[in-house]
């Protein structure tokens, strides 16, 4: 389940696990996202900047609560898969409405977004 915890780290900020490349302190995915993820105020600073601001707020936290639960040290914290899959298809559920309420208004310029953080479903027009 931490690997899943990762992989959700890295779609929601659009980074690698581990990037060299980076300064020091932000070389490490995980142990640079967890502060921001923790803080509702800083979340979207640590966000994928290639989403442009098109998301959900709370689902993004509740996405990062997610990821961080996954990668508790106490294995007990940590959700079954099935625990997960219900997790993130009652947020993809969320992420759909807001987002059909969203597109009708805008041209549905968020539906990516959807796709991004969702899971297979696709966005009836």
């Amino acid at each position: 389940m931490y690997s899943f915890g990762v992989v959700l780290l890295e779609i929601l900020t659009g980074r690698r696990r581990l990037d060299r490349n980076r300064p020091s302190g932000e070389q490490d995915l995980v142990e640079w996202a967890r502060p921001p993820l923790r803080s509702k105020r800083q979340i979207s600073h640590s966000l994928d900047a290639r989403l442009g601001g098109q998301y959900s707020l709370s689902g993004a936290q509740k996405a990062a609560a997610l990821a961080l639960k996954c990668l508790s040290g106490y294995l007990s914290v940590r959700p079954s898969m099935e625990q997960m899959v219900a997790a993130l298809e009652q947020l993809q559920d969320t992420k759909e409405t807001a987002v059909s309420d969203q597109g009708k208004a805008s041209g549905g310029g968020t539906c990516r977004v959807v796709r991004k953080f969702g899971g297979s479903r696709q966005q009836q027009p």
